[in-house]
């Protein structure tokens, strides 16, 4: 059985994040995108952890509940949440966040008892707690040995584990000695897999991605997520799967590019600017216009950090592809304004309709197949994003990098050269 997963996304409960971010929305879009298996996000807030005991029930599979309504569930939630340790290290202030799963709710209630202790619940979705990592870790594991914890988004400069403002150089030295009980950490948008394989100690932990969606639109809802092969689903299966990393159960990551995400490269956008990580180490990351510090870029902070060349894979690890959320695509293949005008969503409908989720239109679909929904130049652009025959433009400092659509000459027609696709992991 594959299975799609996204595990970490929040709550309308969740600051910046959209009132219409429902269960019910959350399981109709994660069934058109294709994901199998979505985290509940947020179920540490008191008014949507209700949202979860009213609107779901226990499925089949352990830890793992679906909408009561649903008659043939195709989507099943998973208990997790995000949270946001504030304390002091060797004199400095750290934020850092991490990300939790668990296999029940009733799990979830015990575990909220206990936070409720080190800060607000009601606050915001994602609650800021008075702990260390180390005593998260503790805490959460006391509650239950099942549950999981890992650090959040790894590399973004604000409150991520390797973050350049408040975050470590050594994931030991946040997480101390609950180190060896931490085994996976999130990519996040601005990096991807190669990039993390430059950190000798990252080998031992799995590479997770999730979206981290505060939308439940299918161009944020999965844009990042985590194919598991399983016998049966399940909370214990799919913990059990990642921490293996076997290639034969954890199968691939799908990633954006790192280059989309908000803060790839080291940039000021106030001043418009935006440098490659050896040019913004050459200016000390001085933005060249005004003089100020720039933010600095998730690949610049990998560069410090690294201690192996790029290009560098460990044996027997998970794969990944890069991809871009269809309505993107569309857009961009189409030259219109919003991922939501009446001509993206028109194709968007037609190929989910004809080949059944989002995902399978991305990685699967001939060229030729395409052709038969959708305008050639959106079927030969979104062959061109699976094969890794495109430009983005890379984001910086809050700024989402922008996929630039050029003429190719010289290359091969649609189809003639792949990268492998979902047929390849059948």
């Amino acid at each position: 059985m594959r299975v799609f997963l996204d595990g970490h996304i929040h709550s309308r409960y969740s600051r910046a994040t959209s009132q219409d971010m429902t269960v019910t929305s959350i399981a109709r879009y994660a069934q058109i995108k294709g994901l199998k298996v979505v985290g509940t996000g947020d179920s540490t807030h008191p008014l949507w952890y209700n949202e979860l005991k009213a609107l779901l029930e226990e499925s089949p599979w352990d830890g793992l509940y679906t909408l009561k309504e649903a008659e043939n569930p195709q989507v099943y939630f998973m208990v997790s949440c995000e949270v946001h340790t504030l304390f002091s290290f060797e004199g400095k202030q750290k934020k850092i966040h991490h990300v939790i799963w668990m296999p029940s709710l009733e799990v979830a209630e015990q575990l909220n008892e206990e936070l409720r202790k080190y800060g607000s619940l009601e606050a915001d979705g994602r609650p800021t707690l008075e702990l260390t990592p180390p005593e998260l870790v503790e805490l959460t594991l006391q509650v239950s040995e099942e549950n999981v914890v890992f650090p959040a988004h790894a590399w973004t400069p604000w409150f991520s584990l390797f973050g350049t403002f408040s975050g470590f150089d050594r994931l030991e030295d946040c997480y101390q000695d609950k180190t060896s009980k931490i085994f996976a950490l999130e990519t996040g948008l601005s990096s991807d897999p190669p990039m993390n394989w430059r950190i000798k100690e990252l080998d031992r932990l799995a590479l997770v991605s999730n979206s981290d969606s505060h939308s439940y639109w299918p161009w944020r809802l999965g844009r990042e997520a985590n194919v598991l092969e399983l016998k049966n689903l399940g909370f214990r299966n799919i913990v059990e799967a990642i921490k293996s990393k076997d290639p034969r159960r954890f199968l691939f990551t799908v990633e954006t590019n790192p280059a989309y995400g908000k803060y790839h490269w080291t940039g000021h956008r106030a001043c418009g600017v935006s440098l490659p990580a050896q040019e913004a180490e050459k200016m000390e990351s001085l933005c060249p216009v005004c003089g100020r510090k720039m933010t600095k870029g998730v690949e610049q902070r990998v560069e410090e950090l690294a201690d192996r060349p790029a290009g560098f894979k460990p044996e027997k690890t998970p794969a990944y592809v890069h991809l871009l959320p269809l309505s993107e695509v569309i857009a961009t293949a189409l030259g219109a304004d919003s991922l939501s005008s009446q001509r993206v969503w028109l194709r968007y409908n037609a190929l989910v309709r004809r080949f059944g989720n989002e995902y399978t239109v991305l990685l699967d679909a001939s060229y030729g197949e395409l052709c038969e929904v959708v305008e050639r130049p959106v079927a030969e652009l979104i062959v061109r994003v699976r094969e890794g025959r495109v430009t983005v433009k890379p984001g910086y400092d809050g700024v989402y990098g922008k996929l630039i659509v050029k003429e190719e000459t010289g290359k091969p027609a649609p189809g003639k050269k792949r990268k492998p696709s979902l047929r390849d992991y059948m």
